[in-house]
């Protein structure tokens, strides 16, 4: 039996590989002059780390990296709830250790000054694109619904084994292909938290929605998935 400490361990830094990765890659890669990556890139770091991060911590602790991902596990009758509040103290504890280095790296660059949005999700003035507050809860709603229902698929019992991990990181590239210029992707409210302290744009004035509409979506997918899908 797993202790709770190596499943706190893996989920603080299953979640700082993702926040530090895919927001690293968004902060330092994505607009870098002559090779910035772009959205694409973003995206696919983003994936990249959930993916390298199920294939090497999930055997410890299921490789949540996520409070809403949690929750919609427990919903889904995947994931015990008395584990809940640990998982979630300590992913949200990785994503604020991820964005405490990327600032201390960000800060060492000659003619510093300032992190600006730091990657931070938003609505209206904070929107990459200028979108709505109902847009952007919308956006991530489904989002999110359509992310639990896929890894609830994909690690279901008749799902083909070892491939799980690769499924849910291609979802989680398509879910920024689609929505980084609505909020710059969160679906991962520990993801939010983390630059969020650390971003300049009022971004912890909208963090509540990035806890609010990624949570309300992974209960959505659960129950749909459990209603209409699953027959284990």
């Amino acid at each position: 039996m797993m202790s709770n400490v190596k499943k706190w361990s893996a989920e603080f830094l299953g979640t700082f590989w993702l926040t530090l990765g895919g927001c690293g890659s968004a902060v330092l890669a994505a607009a870098f002059p002559g090779v910035g990556i772009g959205l694409l890139g973003v995206s696919l770091a983003f994936g990249l780390t959930v993916l390298t991060g199920a294939y090497a911590l999930g055997p410890i602790s299921g490789g949540h990296f996520n409070p809403a991902v949690s929750v919609g596990l427990v919903v889904g009758g995947r994931f015990k709830a008395a584990e809940l509040p640990g998982y979630i103290v300590s992913q949200v504890l990785g994503a604020i250790a991820a964005a405490a280095v990327l600032f201390l790296i960000v800060s060492g660059k000659t003619g510093f000054s300032g992190v600006g949005g730091f990657a931070s999700n938003g609505y209206g003035a904070n929107s990459p694109g200028g979108y709505s507050m109902v847009s952007v809860l919308v956006c991530e709603v489904v989002m999110t619904a359509i992310f639990l229902m896929v890894i609830l698929g994909a690690t279901s019992k008749r799902a083909a084994g070892g491939f799980g991990g690769l499924a849910i990181g291609l979802c989680l590239t398509l879910i920024h292909l689609v929505s980084i210029p609505v909020s710059n992707t969160s679906v991962n409210p520990a993801r939010s938290t983390g630059p969020a302290l650390f971003a300049q744009t009022g971004a912890l004035g909208d963090l509540w929605l990035f806890w609010a509409a990624p949570i309300i979506g992974a209960i959505l997918g659960a129950v749909i998935y459990n209603v209409l899908l699953d027959n284990e």
